[in-house]
C-alpha cells in the first residue's frame, strides 16, 4: 500500500476518446503546470497520486472503455495506490448523476464545460490569459488545433451535442496567436478539428468564415502543413476550396464524414442532404483540389437500413473510391432522435456489413498505393519503430490513415523533419520507400 505523505501532489490524466478529447487533457495540463502542479499523461510509472479520467461518450463501446477506466482507477484508490480520482469529459457530462450512483467513491465529476471548477479542486487557479498554451501529448512537430466546441447539428443518431454544448467558436485572433505560440514550441503541422469545422465562424461572425482563418494561418511562420478535419457536407463554404487549391500550406486532404449515402437513410439521420447533392459536391472538390484525397466514415446498421440501402451504400464506395475510409456499426444511444426508431439491425449483421465495406475500401487503398511506387513524396517523420522510420505524407492524417515506412539502416533521418521519400514498394495501409 503507498504511504501518503506531504509531497506536492502529482497528477496523471487518462485521456479516451477523440482528438477533441487529447486537445482538452492538454489545455488542462498546461493550466496545471503554469500553476507550478506537476502533471504527466497517461503515466505508467505508478507516481501520481491523483487520477484525472478524461471520458468519451459518444458510442456503447468508447462508453465502456470509459467505464472500465473509472472502476479501475476507482479500485486502486480503495486499494491505497492513488489518493483521488476525478473524472471529466463527455461521459461525465452526460451521465454524471448516474455515475455518481453506481461508482460513488470517484472523488468528483466533471462536465466539458467545467474546467475552472476542476482547476480550483486540483489546487489550481484558472488562468485567462493561457490562450493557446498547452501540453502536447503528440509528438513535438504536430498538434490536434481545436477551432470551435459544440455542435449545432440535428444528426438523429449524434449524442455530441448533448454533450458538447451549442456551437461556440474561437476567434480568429485568439487562433492566429495560438499557431505562433505551438510554432514557437517547433510544431510544424496543425490539425483542424471540430464538431463541425465548416460551422466556424457562424456564431460569431454571422457568416461561415473558415476560408479567412486558414489563410490567416498560412501566414504563420514555421507552420508548413495545416490539414482539415470534419467538415459537413450540407451546406459547405465553398471558398474553403479557393484556399486548399491556393496556399501551399494546406495539406490536399479533407476528412468530410458524410456517414451514409442512401437517400431515405440521410433523411431519417436528418443530414440535410441527398446523395445527388453529396455526389455533386464531391466532384466539385475533385475538380477544383486537383489530387485531393478525401476521408471519410460511414455508419452501418441504422436503424431501417435495408438490404438495398446497405447495397447502395457499398456499391457507392466502390464508385466514389474515398482514398481513406472508415466504418462504424450504430450504436443507439439516449436522447438523440434515432433512439425514437426501433434498433433493427441485428449486431452481426451491422459488423458483417462493415466488413464488407472495409473489405471493399482495402482493395481500392491497395490499388491506390500501387499507383504510388516509383513516385517520390514529401514525408514527414513520425517516429521510429523497430529498424525503420514511420512518416506520412500531405495525403495522411496521424493514427488513421496510411504510413511511410524507411529502414533506419540506410537512411539517417530526424523526428519531425520532412524527407523526400521514392516509394519502392507499397500495401494496402502501408508505404515502403526510400529516401532521395
Amino acid at each position: 500500500m503507498k504511504a501518503r505523505t506531504l509531497k506536492k501532489n502529482k497528477i496523471n490524466v487518462i485521456t479516451l476518446g477523440c482528438s477533441k478529447n487529447i486537445y482538452d487533457s492538454e489545455v488542462l495540463m498546461g493550466q496545471l503546470h503554469a500553476n507550478d502542479i506537476e502533471a504527466e499523461h497517461e503515466s505508467t510509472n505508478d507516481e501520481a497520486n491523483i487520477i484525472v479520467i478524461n471520458t468519451c461518450g459518444f458510442i456503447d463501446n468508447a462508453k465502456q472503455e470509459s467505464i472500465d477506466t473509472i472502476l479501475r482507477f476507482a479500485q486502486a484508490k480503495e486499494d491505497g495506490l492513488v489518493e483521488k480520482v476525478f473524472v471529466t469529459g463527455c461521459l461525465s457530462e452526460r451521465y454524471k448523476p448516474d455515475l455518481e450512483k453506481e461508482i460513488s467513491n470517484v472523488d468528483q465529476y466533471f462536465g466539458t464545460r467545467d474546467l475552472p471548477k476542476l482547476l480550483k479542486v486540483l489546487g489550481a487557479d484558472y488562468k485567462h490569459e493561457l490562450v493557446g498554451e498547452r501540453l502536447l501529448t503528440t509528438p513535438s512537430h504536430y498538434a490536434y488545433f481545436k477551432i470551435s466546441e459544440g455542435c449545432d447539428r440535428p444528426c438523429s443518431f449524434c449524442a455530441i451535442p448533448l454533450m458538447r454544448g451549442k456551437h461556440k467558436s474561437t476567434p480568429i485572433e485568439e487562433l492566429v496567436e495560438s499557431a505562433k505560440k505551438l510554432a514557437a514550441k517547433g510544431v510544424k503541422e496543425l490539425m483542424v478539428i471540430a464538431q463541425d469545422s465548416t460551422y466556424y465562424g457562424l456564431d460569431i461572425y454571422g457568416k461561415r468564415r473558415l476560408a479567412d482563418l486558414l489563410k490567416e494561418l498560412c501566414k504563420v511562420d514555421g507552420i508548413d502543413w495545416i490539414r482539415l478535419h470534419y467538415a459537413f457536407p450540407a451546406g459547405f463554404p465553398e471558398d474553403v476550396l479557393d484556399v486548399m487549391a491556393e496556399e501551399p500550406k494546406i495539406c490536399n486532404y479533407l476528412d468530410m464524414p458524410l456517414q451514409h449515402i442512401a437517400d431515405n437513410v440521410l433523411k431519417s439521420m436528418r443530414r440535410g442532404t441527398t446523395k445527388a447533392k453529396t455526389d455533386k459536391l464531391l466532384n466539385l472538390i475533385k475538380e477544383r483540389v486537383p489530387g485531393v484525397a478525401l476521408r471519410t466514415t460511414l455508419i452501418v446498421g441504422y436503424p431501417g437500413e435495408t438490404e438495398e440501402d446497405f447495397n447502395i451504400l457499398v456499391d457507392w464506395v466502390k464508385e466514389m473510391r474515398f482514398e481513406r475510409l472508415g466504418v462504424f456499426t450504430y450504436s443507439h444511444e439516449e436522447n438523440t432522435h434515432a433512439y425514437l426508431l426501433e434498433d433493427d439491425v441485428p449486431d452481426d449483421e451491422k459488423q458483417r456489413r462493415a466488413e464488407v465495406v472495409m473489405e471493399v475500401q482495402q482493395e481500392i487503398s491497395m490499388e491506390k498505393n500501387q499507383e504510388l511506387i516509383g513516385k517520390t513524396l514529401k514525408v514527414l517523420i513520425d517516429r521510429v519503430e523497430g529498424d525503420q522510420f514511420v512518416g506520412r505524407t500531405e495525403y495522411d492524417s496521424p493514427e488513421v490513415d496510411n504510413e511511410v515506412l524507411i529502414p533506419a539502416n540506410d537512411n539517417y533521418l530526424r523526428i519531425g523533419d520532412f524527407a523526400n521519400v521514392e516509394i519502392l514498394n507499397a500495401e494496402h495501409f502501408d508505404l515502403i520507400g526510400k529516401v532521395v
